[in-house]
């Protein structure tokens, strides 16, 4: 019988090499193939041997190199043909990375498959800005919620994000302005804050924190881009240094 190769499903965390798991970096350095995403930090693809083949599926809100579909049939015919495939991601597999579902296409092929974690985005951008998601003072529920999916509207997002409660948003850059008008809709008050931390664990790193009826006009303003995440929550609004509630300049500035 022919070889079959063994997909890995691999996080790659954040973007910080030095945030690699032990696993992970293992199989970056021996790898072969490199199937990646864009969010994947080059610091990190640099990490392959010089003969690896390194493949981009990288995805946009307006355009994918690859559909879904079609990564899932390029894992599985390289798998097939006797490869062991990396399928490397940006933070978590199994978080907001469709892990599951190019897990589901492996098995169904009867392909081996191994998921290997990685500090999802949220841990990591939260560690790197100094926000606890959870705090015994302020937040004993974490949520998290894509921001850019089809029916957002229609989603019913009450009761995620308030008092005591921390809301994490992935890909929500875009859908800023309906994702405040949504919340304060179903009761969130407008002075709650928040904070939008972008390309987290880089260099390039910005925490820009303020409140939630000025989400949109900060990430207009401040020309946010992608990677970003948007945290809802009396978490944003303590400092680091004392753990005291302390609202930011911007935020104070959009209460007058």
């Amino acid at each position: 019988m022919a070889k079959v190769g063994t997909i890995y499903l691999v996080g790659a965390g954040p973007g910080d090499p030095e945030l690699l798991t032990l696993r992970a970096a293992r199989l970056i350095e021996g790898a072969g193939l490199i199937v990646h995403d864009g969010l994947v930090d080059p610091a990190i693809l640099a990490l392959a041997r010089p003969d690896a083949e390194l493949v981009s599926v990288a995805k946009s809100r307006a355009r994918h190199t690859l559909p879904q579909d079609r990564i899932n049939d390029l894992l599985v015919r390289e798998a097939l043909a006797g490869r062991d495939v990396v399928r490397l991601k940006g933070g978590d597999p199994l978080v907001f990375g469709r892990g599951g579902e190019e897990a589901e296409a492996a098995q169904a092929a009867g392909v081996p498959v191994e998921i290997v974690p990685g500090i999802s985005a949220a841990n990591g951008a939260a560690a790197a800005a100094q926000i606890a998601l959870t705090h015994r003072d302020a937040s004993s529920i974490v949520s998290f919620v894509a921001g850019q999916c089809k029916g957002l509207t229609e989603q019913d997002w009450s009761g995620l994000a308030g008092k005591g409660r921390t809301l994490v948003i992935y890909m929500g850059v875009k859908t800023a302005p309906l994702i405040a008008e949504k919340l304060m809709e179903d009761g969130l008050a407008p002075e709650t804050p928040m904070a939008v931390i972008e390309n987290a664990a880089r260099p390039q790193m910005r925490v820009l924190r303020g409140l939630l009826a000025g989400l949109p006009e900060l990430v207009s303003r401040e020309s946010v881009i992608s990677p970003a995440l948007i945290v809802i929550g009396e978490v944003t609004a303590r400092s680091p240094a004392d753990g005291d509630l302390a609202l930011t300049k911007i935020a104070l500035e959009a209460m007058q």
